[in-house]
């Protein structure tokens, strides 16, 4: 089986789970004998044309648009991703199918599914209007909506990745239920970063004193992580015990959560870390002593995956998908969206009995063990690839012409 993926992410160049996902897919499918072929934008570097584990990858210079909005920017170069894909396919050989990955390669896939005449599957890992809370509050949110939409009807089958997004894309798109597809994210299990305690103690000391407890936080720094929810509540943390909390990652609404955390005293107790490598990210679940998505928004939240993964004792809120991953009260604890005090409540509980807490991130890496390796994601995509096959296969359209 030959499949072209299209993405907007792929390494060296990711930015949020969906570059994360395909990233891991991608040799995962590969692993499962699956030949891959990876169609992306060249945003920040890697060779245009690569071969590596039996995975090739072509890249496509992106033009220079400096006035145009993102919406725009992507249809252009959506355009050029067409041509450089009906360039390959002759040196390539045939594909199967074609799998495309949210509404910036809806353009794409849709284009080759039909100059092709060979099934399209799609991945929508979020929505605009869950992003706007239920709403489209601009030109560009009503353009991807639309996408979005056009990429769900001309999908034979639509991937989801909880049962929370399942029920966005019927509730928006007026997707089939029959239609979609439940596959979640995976994550690694790695052995622990540091060889020992003296190397765990070395580097928890860059973040917190030997008498500070530390929780810890990671991913873009945008609104919809809800990370005002946890700044709010760090007062009345902070005044029940000694805590830092650390929050890494990067984003447009960085600013302004320095400016909340100035505005409420919490300054000297708040520390944001900027970017951090994959590597640091893993020693920081290590050495805190709690991780927190407080996320307003979450179709499925592989970091919070990352943290149990790494037996770091979690919470969570209910948003989205997130409250899909954690079983309340035993492998983490959940609690409501947007509420300061449920969520201080929480960590305070939490910190005050660690061994619980230490109790139930070990329940959770054997839950990860079973149901979240990428290996079986791999698998699961693989049985839909195959369904897809089997219907196309019954079917009179794509057999009229040969593909060329």
């Amino acid at each position: 089986m030959h499949v072209l993926q299209i993405a907007w992410e792929y390494p060296p160049y990711i930015i949020g789970g969906l570059g994360r996902h395909v990233a891991e897919l991608v040799p995962a499918l590969a692993a499962h004998g699956v030949q891959v072929t990876v169609l992306a934008p060249r945003l920040s570097g890697g060779a245009l044309n690569e071969t590596n584990q039996g995975i090739t990858i072509h890249r496509v210079e992106v033009p220079e648009m400096p006035r145009a909005d993102f919406p725009g920017f992507v249809a252009h170069t959506n355009q050029l991703l067409i041509q450089a894909a009906l360039a390959l396919q002759p040196s390539a050989g045939r594909f199967d199918l074609i799998h495309a990955h949210d509404w910036l390669g809806a353009d794409v896939g849709t284009a080759l599914k039909h100059h092709w005449k060979i099934p399209l599957v799609a991945t929508i890992h979020a929505t605009e209007r869950g992003r706007g809370r239920g709403g489209l509050h601009s030109l560009a949110a009503h353009r991807i909506n639309d996408l979005e939409w056009h990429l769900s009807y001309e999908a034979w089958r639509l991937i989801v990745c909880s049962h929370f997004m399942a029920r966005q894309v019927q509730d928006y798109f007026q997707t089939p239920a029959d239609k979609i597809d439940i596959v979640p994210n995976g994550v690694n299990i790695g052995r622990s970063p540091f060889n020992d305690a003296e190397h765990w103690l070395e580097f928890r000391r860059r973040y917190v004193a030997d008498d500070e407890r530390m929780v810890f936080h990671v991913g873009r720094i945008v609104f919809e992580k809800g990370l005002h929810t946890l700044l709010d509540a760090w007062p009345n943390i902070s005044r029940r015990m000694l805590a830092r909390l650390v929050i890494a990652g990067t984003g447009d609404y960085l600013e302004a959560l320095k400016a909340r955390a100035a505005a409420l005293g919490i300054g000297s107790t708040v520390r944001f870390a900027g970017f951090i490598t994959n590597e640091d990210r893993d020693r920081l679940y290590h050495a805190a002593d709690l991780a927190i998505f407080p996320s307003l928004y979450e179709p499925f939240g592989i970091v919070a995956l990352e943290a149990l993964a790494n037996a770091c004792p979690l919470i969570v809120s209910d948003a989205g998908g997130l409250a899909e991953v954690v079983q309340h009260g035993i492998t983490g604890l959940i609690v409501p969206a947007d509420n300061p005090g449920a969520l201080a409540d929480a960590v305070i509980a939490t910190l005050d009995r660690p061994e619980i807490a230490r109790a139930r991130a070990g329940a959770a890496l054997n839950e990860i063990r079973d149901y979240y390796t990428w290996s079986r994601i791999a698998w699961l995509t693989l049985a839909v690839y195959q369904q897809v096959l089997n219907e196309w296969d019954t079917t009179s359209w794509g057999k009229e012409l040969p593909v060329t």
